[in-house]
């Protein structure tokens, strides 16, 4: 999608720099009287095509304490990456956030000029991607790449950013780290180029740290090995992207279910794991294999996202959702139900 020039870990360490994680704590009561540090407000992110405006983010609102974990969860295509990308000031033409506010510790990055948000990232905000060996740069050394992010932000020299670099490989479990600092990406396997990335974002130790798909790609493994390195690493931040509710279970404090850009349900993971409200949420839940499922037939969601270029004018789920009324053709507005949770579905309005 963008050349390796604007790679964020290869030649362009003042775009994005790494960051540290948090364990998941689980704890919403004491989150909940925490400082805030970032807050999305109606956050709207378009793409002008030749076929039409893509609304890929289309509304978006939720916040994040700090030392919290909060999950976005979701299929493919429903706004979850795109929403990060907006986060950073990382949306490339055609695209263009076109409404809403990024709030970090009081700023609207949104508002911000660009020499402004790159001081930002890497300091403050990182965003980890999903496929390393896109976020590495094929040509450079590991350890080259993760000494550069610390030379972008602090006055270091070349030898002592050598060491760190290798020290930080080794707080990642990556063994005999002195060889992997001098492999390329492409001698690594996909867990351990994972790794790399993730000790590139220990290397700054920013306020807020963004997870785009983490564990895509890995075998279940690695996937667990991955999980528990995130959650044993210093309290951090942490905005979690997945499609995996599971890991949303096992990782966050809170959680937001997106579906065609928008936010369907918003709660703590509590809430929307166990007493999920809206239908899209209860078919991500019912399409999860369970132990007592042995011999039966997995539930899954019917039909597919909709074509971003034809969404549906009122609930985009709603071609797809067994209850849906006719009062589904007219947009539902997220609400919020008094308990911390918020939803938008006119069954909850019915109820």
């Amino acid at each position: 999608m963008q050349s390796y020039d604007n790679l964020f870990y290869g030649r362009r360490p003042d775009l994005c720099e790494p960051a540290a994680m948090i364990p998941a704590s689980n704890s919403t009561g004491a989150a909940a009287g925490r400082d805030l540090v970032l807050q999305v407000r109606d956050l709207q992110t378009h793409f002008r095509t030749g076929g039409g405006t893509v609304r890929a983010v289309d509304g978006v609102s939720f916040e994040i304490r700090a030392g919290s974990t909060l999950g976005i969860v979701g299929e493919s295509g429903s706004g979850k990456s795109v929403t990060s990308l907006s986060i950073m000031r990382l949306i490339e033409a055609p695209g263009e956030i076109v409404g809403g506010e990024i709030i970090y510790r009081g700023r609207d990055l949104v508002k911000l000029r660009e020499k402004e948000i790159r001081h930002l990232r890497g300091r403050s905000l990182c965003l980890v991607f999903q496929d390393p060996m896109s976020a590495l740069n094929p040509v450079y050394k590991v350890g080259k790449q993760v000494a550069e992010s610390l030379h972008a932000h602090a006055s270091i020299g070349r030898q002592e950013a050598h060491a760190r670099a290798v020290d930080l490989l080794r707080q990642v479990g990556i063994p005999d780290p002195e060889r992997c600092a001098n492999e390329y990406p492409h001698r690594l396997s996909g867990g351990m180029r994972q790794r790399v990335t993730i000790a590139m974002a220990m290397a700054n130790t920013p306020d807020l740290l963004i997870l785009d798909e983490p564990t895509t790609a890995l075998d279940v493994t690695i996937q667990a090995q991955i999980l528990d390195l995130v959650k044993g690493l210093p309290d951090a931040t942490v905005l979690l992207i997945t499609h995996d509710i599971g890991v949303v279970r096992e990782m966050c404090d809170e959680v937001v279910v997106m579906y065609g850009g928008r936010v369907m349900e918003r709660g703590t993971v509590a809430q929307v794991t166990e007493e999920p409200q809206h239908p899209y949420t209860q078919g991500l839940l019912d399409s999860i294999p369970h132990g007592g499922m042995r011999g039966q037939r997995l539930r899954a969601i019917s039909g597919s996202v909709p074509s971003p270029l034809n969404m549906p004018k009122g609930c985009p789920f709603s071609p797809r959702c067994p209850r849906a009324m006719d009062i589904c053709a007219t947009k539902p507005v997220l609400k919020e139900t008094g308990d911390g949770r918020a939803i938008a579905c006119w069954l909850t309005e019915e109820s």
